[in-house]
């Protein structure tokens, strides 16, 4: 069907398995997502499926995005991306596709989303820095960073150098994570483990990309 969908985090929970074990999991909503554009290589240069996902006011929708949604007869989403089509199904414009059609429960995914926002945050929070010691002489100096420079060479601050700034509110990836369960009348799948985002933000699932690499090695090699 679709390497991936977009969907929503609903939240954490736990669940237990057969030995009686209990483990961490994220329920993600996943649309349902309608097909909005095929993308082909002699029109567009490449192939690919464009899905939306949710409902948006046509208040906050431009002409040209209400133009481009009416082709395909679905009401305007809040996000729209691209996905790689799998297998030989015929998808066609409009046609919803649900978590159950392009996941199954065993199957390893990778879950983008923007990370939750800290602030403007020092290094002992950002990067966990050990800081100074409390005492032996240490004055109003504890939760610093220490030098940042090395003298004549290189004669300035490095690119890179781990100092306080904005922590998190940042794209982030999870990966490999397992689908321990799909809720088909919930449109939702259940992945063990946490994902980036707070609880009710956007989130991409794809198929694991090293999955996908690997299984792409093997048909090529026959």
């Amino acid at each position: 069907m679709l390497t991936g969908l977009i969907g929503k985090k609903l939240g954490m929970t736990q669940v237990g398995d057969t030995s009686g074990r209990v483990q961490a999991v994220t329920v993600i909503q996943l649309g349902p997502c309608a097909v909005t554009q095929l993308k082909s290589a002699p029109t567009d240069g490449y192939e690919a499926v464009q899905v939306t996902f949710g409902k948006r006011k046509l208040s906050r929708t431009t002409s040209a995005d209400r133009g481009h949604f009416q082709k395909a007869e679905v009401a305007p989403g809040i996000a729209t991306r691209e996905f790689d089509k799998r297998g030989d199904g015929e998808l066609k414009l409009g046609q919803a596709i649900a978590a159950s059609d392009v996941f199954k429960v065993g199957d390893t995914v990778d879950v983008s989303g923007v990370s939750k926002g800290h602030g403007y945050a020092g290094v002992i929070k950002r990067h966990h820095f050990a800081g100074f010691p409390g005492s032996h002489g240490t004055h109003e100096y504890f939760r610093h960073g220490g030098s940042i420079g090395n003298r004549s060479y290189p004669g300035r601050v490095r690119k890179g150098l781990r100092m306080a700034g904005q922590m998190g509110n940042e794209k982030a990836t999870t990966v490999n994570l397992k689908v321990v369960e799909i809720l088909p009348e919930d449109n939702a799948i259940i992945v063990s483990g946490c994902v980036p985002g707070a609880d009710g933000s956007l989130v991409i699932v794809r198929h694991a990309a090293k999955t996908r690499r690997v299984a792409q090695e093997a048909v090529a090699n026959g």
